[in-house]
């Protein structure tokens, strides 16, 4: 049997979560942008003759002891693939024009142009936005002049508000932020952020906790969202 892209890509990103899966190349000489720290109306027969109602069932025993089956789990929204091309985040005034990379040779993933801090990237690797599973979008949290990066705001945005990315055929994926989390790049969790999903996810990766001694960023900061249709 023949598997589908879709099933290629998510069998590779599962295999490339043994990897080094974490965002680097973000460290400048110049001070990093402050960041803050981080829910029926009855009928009327015209016939005179008076209708019988139907025989009803009686309800079915159950047991003691039996648990009520459970109900059928809702359908989580996804979308046929079609590659990303921009995307917008109205709260924070965020957006851009997308690329697409992949892995350098080493297994981290190749991190878009750092001047002027933007555009953003999908990693072309991970399902397009709207596919199941977990679709990744990388940028900068700052330029290389020390300004502000395409994601320097991640840590403003709070749960509830939105994401869009434009595809290539035309639609818009809407994606919810659920939460954001901070992590040390070589504590990273590859697999809680990389893994397959059971719906539609986004991720938004950029790089955090700048050490002004080293001129680095240590962590990795990641914001988690969920398709809505």
């Amino acid at each position: 049997m023949i598997s589908s892209p879709s099933d290629r890509r998510r069998s590779h990103l599962a295999s490339a979560a043994v990897a080094v899966l974490i965002l680097t190349g973000c460290a400048t000489n110049t001070p990093a942008q402050s960041q803050e720290p981080a829910a029926p109306s009855p009928t009327v027969s015209a016939s005179s003759t008076p209708a019988v109602p139907a025989p009803t069932q009686p309800p079915t025993a159950t047991a003691p002891g039996t648990p009520a089956p459970a109900p059928a789990p809702a359908q989580l929204p996804v979308l046929p693939a079609s590659k990303p091309v921009s995307f917008t985040i109205p709260t924070i005034s965020a957006g851009s024009e997308l690329l697409s990379l992949g892995l350098r040779e080493n297994g981290s993933l190749e991190v878009p142009p750092g001047d002027p801090g933007a555009p953003a990237s999908w990693y072309n690797d991970s399902p397009t936005p709207g596919e199941r599973g977990p679709a990744v979008l990388l940028g900068h949290v700052n330029a290389t002049d020390g300004g502000p990066g395409v994601f320097a705001d991640l840590r403003k945005l709070k749960a509830g508000d939105t994401i869009d990315v434009l595809r290539e055929d035309g639609t818009i994926a809407t994606f919810t932020v659920d939460r954001g989390e901070q992590y040390a790049k070589d504590e990273f969790p590859t697999q809680k952020v990389y893994g397959n999903t059971e719906g539609s996810e986004l991720r938004l990766i950029t790089c955090d906790g700048y050490d002004p001694d080293t001129g680095e960023f240590d962590d990795n900061y990641v914001v988690y969202a969920k398709l809505v249709l």
